[in-house]
């Protein structure tokens, strides 16, 4: 867990009575760092309007001294005292924002996104909506009073420091999407997670992105929304990274396997078994002809970005596939064609780390080529079997662990035709479904805490308890 410094221009000696770890400026130039102390924060309440002044360097040297979770960053700091702070979703606030919380409860959303924006302790609006960090000393009795209530509820609630916390080492955000249709992961495999991460001394908590304040405040990432690159989950992945995270999946596998175009060019190099693929450029007549040179009908046009079964389409003579590739060439530069090949099911193989941790068998849809069916109403999937991946046959087994080392050392979900003995790698899936009663139908409890012990490993190689 981290330690909280709050650092003060002079001797706060009210706000010391109310919290541990309040310190001058002095204090934490002087004594700071020290030596093995914990992971550390630090909200900074020194005045920093000015440029070099201490509240400045205090956000400075906690930069350089690598302390977790700064409130404010030099960036903020930088762009609220120049004026370069640009104003989104700010609505009709008025007044003081103590760490996103305004006085009016009606506008308690528009300030929680202004805080996103700029996480800083203290900030201003005024009524023509523009910007400004406070300081303590520009507080007056009732809005002291005021920002102390709203820095107790930030520490205990948002920083997790009560003692009932205090068993756990780590914190894990889960990123989850309440509202999505298909999410990788349902409700009750999101508990089964938290209550594994527990067991190996995670606090894992289940958050959106509007309920992510600061993702440095912890020290891992799970990833349980679908993700893309030109996409939050990206971008978040990204930045947990950058800052010290433990992240699963990383931005690097969520880049390669969210391109179907990487994969088939990896696939290639790497000699992973496959169907045949075609990387297409535009629909003209020669293309066209191409296509039917090398394959027969029907084949299947891909769009190089998509999950569960979306942006994939099957096209069964010339005029579909001339009219198929225009729509999608609207949204693409590049289109895969691959062959088409009927199974009654996919294998899915769930990976982690390069070990492979489950087997499904993923039934088609009724009445369609697909496991997904998008268009239907009652019959959305087919149905699963899930094996222990002892039973997998070696050929699919093979294939989708070679596939794996062309993308990285996350959890993966390969998916796998297997045909006359031989196996065909579709694609590599970052954050791959795993729903309660079906993916850990074989291991029960166990696959989650498989996957948390692999976040545990990687939590003390990185140093951080």
């Amino acid at each position: 867990m981290f330690k909280t410094l709050i650092v003060v221009d002079n001797n706060e000696q009210t706000l010391a009575q109310s919290f541990e770890n309040v310190i001058t400026f002095n204090t934490y130039l002087r004594d700071y760092p020290k030596r093995d102390e914990p992971k550390t924060r630090i909200i900074n309440l020194c005045d920093s309007s000015q440029y070099l002044s201490k509240g400045y360097y205090c956000s400075l040297l906690a930069e350089a001294r690598k302390h977790q979770v700064l409130l404010p960053s030099v960036k903020t700091i930088n762009a609220l005292r120049s004026g370069q702070a640009p104003m989104h979703n700010v609505g009709q606030i008025d007044g003081a924002l103590y760490f996103g919380n305004a006085t009016n409860d009606e506008q308690t959303k528009a300030a929680k996104s202004v805080f996103k924006q700029y996480p800083a302790p203290i900030l201003f609006v005024d009524n023509q909506g523009l910007l400004q960090q406070g300081s303590l000393s520009s507080l007056d009795e009732q809005q002291y009073s005021d920002f102390v209530a709203k820095l107790n509820n930030f520490t205990q609630t948002q920083w997790r420091i009560t003692a009932e916390r205090r068993r756990f080492r780590w914190d894990m955000a889960i990123l989850v999407d309440h509202n999505e249709k298909v999410p990788p992961s349902d409700k009750d495999a999101i508990a089964k997670f938290i209550k594994a991460a527990a067991k190996h001394g995670i606090n894992a908590q289940a958050l959106s992105f509007d309920e992510i304040d600061n993702i440095a405040q912890f020290d891992a990432l799970f990833i349980r929304q679908t993700t893309a690159i030109d996409h939050p989950t990206y971008r978040l992945a990204s930045k947990a990274q950058s800052l010290g995270l433990v992240v699963i999946d990383d931005a690097e596998s969520i880049l390669r396997c969210c391109n179907k175009v990487y994969l088939h060019d990896a696939f290639n190099y790497q000699k992973v078994p496959s169907l045949k693929t075609v990387v297409v450029a535009d629909q003209s007549s020669e293309t066209l002809e191409q296509l039917e040179a090398a394959f027969t009908y029907p084949l299947v046009l891909k769009m190089p970005e998509g999950s569960f079964s979306k942006g994939v389409y099957k096209v069964t003579n010339r005029a579909e596939l001339e009219a198929k590739l225009t729509e999608l060439f609207e949204f693409s530069a590049l289109v895969l064609a691959q062959e088409y090949m009927y199974t009654e099911y996919d294998w899915r193989v769930g990976v982690l780390n390069g070990r492979a941790i489950y087997a499904c068998r993923y039934l088609m849809a009724r009445n369609h080529w697909q496991i997904y069916n998008h268009d239907a109403k009652r019959f959305f999937s087919g149905g699963f079997e899930t094996l222990p991946t002892f039973e997998l046959p070696k050929a699919v087994l093979d294939a989708a662990l070679k596939a794996c080392k062309t993308v990285g050392k996350g959890l993966y979900g390969v998916d796998v035709k297997e045909h006359q003995g031989r196996a065909y790698v579709l694609e590599v899936n970052d954050n791959p479904s795993i729903d309660h009663k079906v993916e850990d139908g074989y291991l029960g409890d166990e696959l989650y805490m498989i996957i948390m012990d692999e976040f545990k490993q990687r939590l003390e190689a990185r140093g951080r308890g």
